[in-house]
């Protein structure tokens, strides 16, 4: 680097001026360095101590239902109020007999699940504290790609690991494990490992701006977070219900393109719609009247080009509310009524 600044300068300037050049290049080159450790020490040193391991015991049955030697694993979490609840992933805790958190001063206290959101893969988890603080959230709205973003965690159970990278991109989408897409995610280059699931991702004030959930297997540093913002709702919801309510009308369907033909007779805004494949028995989908073969294009007055559209407005305010719907059966438009119900009390 300064071999060049040399060359440029080694003409017009005498020595004593270059090394004066080459000095304040040095300078402000550490400044750059300097600040942008202090940056990550800082958030390190605020936000670690609140950071923990989680590790879950899950019961295995063999072919026959006998009970088997349970299987084991663990992730990250963080507590974020001083009454000791843990925010995490859903993945981390699902399905465990016993939860154990590991603090950063090496104390381990038993957990109680308080509630678990698959569709957004967070869970909150709760124990006893002992001198253990709370991370701050931050903001999620005002978040700028390139702006700093550090991950706390455990990765492969190595306790309290720090990395740093940027943000690489804004409001993504990510597919949960319910099958749901989760809104609003969080792409960073921060590098993630099995362990890190559940952890902070924290801005350079040391604010809490995601959770970590994901990283693209073989690629380099393609990491994802759930914003905070949503986890704020989220955990929210766990904590006052143990779950978060949603609207559900037992139909599965395919996203399909809607005929050219029946698009201008209509006058559709859609380019796409869902077909409907089957309903589960007793469904509003069933009481609505739908039958296989249908293609739903509006929902509630909104248009839907597909089944993440309908997933988004399934939600917790239209439970047990009648809602129109249109469809196409055959090439005759419809209006129906359909009436969600929550998902849990449909069995």
């Amino acid at each position: 680097m300064f071999r060049d600044v040399d060359f440029l300068l080694g003409e017009t300037m005498n020595d004593q001026s270059a090394v004066r050049v080459r000095s304040e290049f040095q300078t402000d080159e550490g400044d750059l360095l300097d600040a942008y450790s202090t940056a990550v020490t800082r958030a390190a040193e605020t936000v670690g101590p609140t950071v923990v391991k989680i590790e879950v015991e899950q019961k295995k049955r063999n072919v026959r239902g006998r009970d088997v030697q349970p299987e084991s694993g663990s992730g990250s979490g963080f507590v974020f109020t001083p009454d000791g609840f843990v925010l995490t992933n859903s993945h981390v805790v699902t399905g465990a007999e016993k939860v154990t958190v590991l603090g950063h001063d090496g104390g381990r206290y038993v957990a109680d699940v308080v509630g678990n959101d698959p569709d957004t893969d967070l869970a909150v988890i709760r124990i006893d504290p002992v001198g253990i603080g709370a991370a701050t959230l931050g903001s999620s709205s005002r978040l700028k790609v390139g702006q700093l973003a550090i991950a706390i965690g455990n990765p492969l159970g190595f306790q309290t690991t720090v990395t740093a990278g940027v943000i690489s991109a804004l409001g993504r989408s990510l597919r949960s494990r319910s099958g749901r897409l989760i809104d609003d995610v969080i792409q960073t280059d921060a590098a993630l490992n099995p362990g890190n699931s559940g952890g902070p991702l924290v801005n350079s004030r040391g604010e809490v701006i995601g959770v970590n959930t994901a990283m693209i297997q073989g690629a380099q540093n393609l990491c994802f977070a759930i914003a905070v913002d949503t986890a704020k709702f989220v955990a929210g919801r766990l904590i006052r219900d143990g779950r978060i309510r949603r609207s559900f009308i037992g139909m599965a369907g395919q996203n399909v393109a809607i005929r050219r033909q029946i698009k201008r007779y209509y006058d559709l805004a859609n380019e796409n719609g869902i077909l409907v494949v089957s309903m589960d028995e007793g469904s509003p989908a069933m009481k609505a009247g739908l039958q296989p073969g249908d293609i739903l294009v509006s929902f509630d007055g909104e248009t839907i080009e597909g089944i993440d559209e309908l997933h988004r407005l399934l939600t917790e305010e239209r439970v047990a509310r009648r809602v129109p719907i249109m469809i196409i059966r055959r090439n005759e438009k419809l209006e129906l009524g359909i009436t969600p119900l929550e998902r849990e009390l449909l069995n």
